[in-house]
């Protein structure tokens, strides 16, 4: 699948995802705009915990487990205004909410599912490059 709207050629300014010093260029362009909510550290996480199916904030939480109660309520809102996760009250007392990924989330997951497969099955590797550069930079 090639986008033609990514494709640049050398010394090419003008790409979508360049900011003039000065402007409010980094505000429209949609590479940044997006990667800023999805860059974050729990965003893709929420995304990849809801992909099973919908999930109630607790059952979130202790999935996810090292977030705060905080964080996890913030990440959902985002996602939530950004049309990535549609949120459900239910009338109970106290109420319970479910949350779930909309079309556009699950459209996300698509791309960002193999992401996360490429990182579990590359994980040991990486973390073994690191070692290694760090043991020699130590050395330095």
């Amino acid at each position: 699948m090639e986008n033609n709207n990514l494709r640049r050629s050398a010394g090419d300014d003008d790409g979508p995802w360049n900011a003039r010093p000065g402007t409010a260029d980094a505000e429209k362009c949609p590479v940044r705009n997006v990667l800023d909510r999805l860059g974050d550290q729990w965003s893709l996480l929420v995304i990849l915990q809801l992909h099973a199916g919908p999930a109630r904030f607790n059952a979130l939480k202790r999935t996810i487990g090292d977030i705060s109660q905080r964080m996890l309520a913030v990440t959902l809102r985002h996602l939530e205004r950004d049309g990535l996760v549609s949120r459900k009250v239910f009338p109970t007392n106290p109420p319970q909410v479910e949350y779930t990924l909309t079309e556009l989330g699950r459209t996300l997951f698509e791309r960002v599912g193999a992401l996360a497969e490429w990182a579990t099955e590359n994980h040991t590797t990486i973390r073994r490059a690191r070692k290694t550069f760090d043991a020699a930079a130590a050395q330095r």
